[in-house]
């Protein structure tokens, strides 16, 4: 297996550390595995959703499941009785399909409609960490606003010896 170097990747980015494990394990994985084939859609600036094929598969049968940004979606098939094919082309086997979710995105439902089974995704950034504009002040303001201090204090002190 070839090995990468990502470190031009740090250069320019904080708190991405994570990202060569995600590469690390995207290049591990089973790369012949799809099943069952699935789709990502964008379907708005901050709305997903994933689409698996579970054709055959129960609700009862499936489980979501997320755990540390990854959403891990298996299917497993009850023992049904043994059938005799002469060809069979529809699978009939149990998966485990993970998806690593970015930060923020939070997995809002899911529906199982013909054979379909569709995971609504939305990514609700927090209002803290959500672009803002910071005000550049001048110097001047900070120097009058120290000057008018100084004569305060100045005057204060005046006060306090014509009382003594």
């Amino acid at each position: 297996m070839k090995t990468f170097d990502l470190t031009p990747l740090y250069r320019n980015s904080v708190g991405f550390d994570h990202l060569a494990s995600i590469l690390n394990n995207a290049m591990r994985s089973d790369v012949g595995s799809s099943y069952p084939p699935y789709n990502i859609e964008v379907l708005g600036e901050n709305k997903y959703a994933i689409t698996l094929s579970v054709a055959g598969f129960e609700q009862s049968e499936l489980d979501i499941n997320i755990e540390k940004n990854i959403l891990t979606v298996r299917g497993k098939k009850e023992n049904r009785e043994e059938k005799q094919f002469l060809h069979q082309g529809i699978a009939n086997r149990s998966f485990e399909r993970k998806f690593n979710l970015a930060d923020h995105v939070e997995v809002k439902g899911a529906d199982l409609t013909n054979g379909l089974l569709t995971v609504s995704l939305v990514r609700e950034i927090p209002e803290a960490m959500k672009p803002r504009t910071i005000n550049i002040g001048t110097g001047s303001a900070m120097a009058i606003e120290s000057r008018s201090q100084d004569s305060a204090n100045q005057s204060v002190a005046a006060a306090d010896q014509k009382i003594a």
